[in-house]
């Protein structure tokens, strides 16, 4: 692979300066014979703009990674779901506590790297957590079975044709006293 890259960047070099068509031909078919590439694609590959040697892409190194994330979000449930720029402080004070009592088992690195998190990386680091305790609390029922138990109910058959067949439940909001 990176043979035929080298020998297409000398002829891209020849192609690009040839003048006539002739020369270009020449050099696409000496080129499609010796490599049994299409020639289409050859004509592509040099017109590109893009370099035959493969860069490097730089981009930046993920300083915190998936253990400082698991921990935060240990750590932001321990303190009731605070945004980042409550947890922020909390983190600089209290990681060493949280060890200590084992609510959070953590190496060294880990703790010194959340110590010095910023609030917003927090609130970048924890979106997805959020976004789930969002969505467990949106659709999550109800469940009071002591209120369904207080009030009678007729969930039975009743002829609903009838005249004068129809139910009607009042419930107070109130709490135990009606005069408020």
């Amino acid at each position: 692979m990176s043979a035929r890259n080298q020998y297409l960047k000398v002829l891209q070099g020849k192609y690009l300066m040839a003048k006539s068509r002739k020369e270009k031909s020449a050099i696409l078919d000496e080129y499609c014979k010796n490599t049994g590439q299409n020639r289409k694609y050859v004509i592509r590959r040099i017109r590109s703009s893009i370099s035959l040697v493969p860069k490097r892409r730089g981009g930046k190194k993920v300083v915190y990674d998936g253990y400082v994330r698991a921990a935060l979000a240990k750590v932001w449930e321990i303190f009731d779901y605070p945004c980042g720029q409550r947890l922020a402080p909390l983190l600089r004070t209290e990681v060493d506590r949280l060890r200590q009592l084992e609510e959070i088992v953590i190496p060294h690195e880990v703790a010194e790297k959340l110590k010095k998190i910023s609030p917003r990386t927090i609130d970048r680091a924890l979106k997805h957590q959020r976004q789930v305790l969002h969505l467990n609390r949106k659709y999550h029922r109800k469940r009071n079975p002591l209120i369904y138990q207080r009030i009678p109910v007729k969930a039975g058959g009743w002829d609903r044709l009838l005249p004068g067949q129809i139910q009607i439940d009042l419930v107070e909001h109130c709490g135990q006293k009606a005069s408020g």
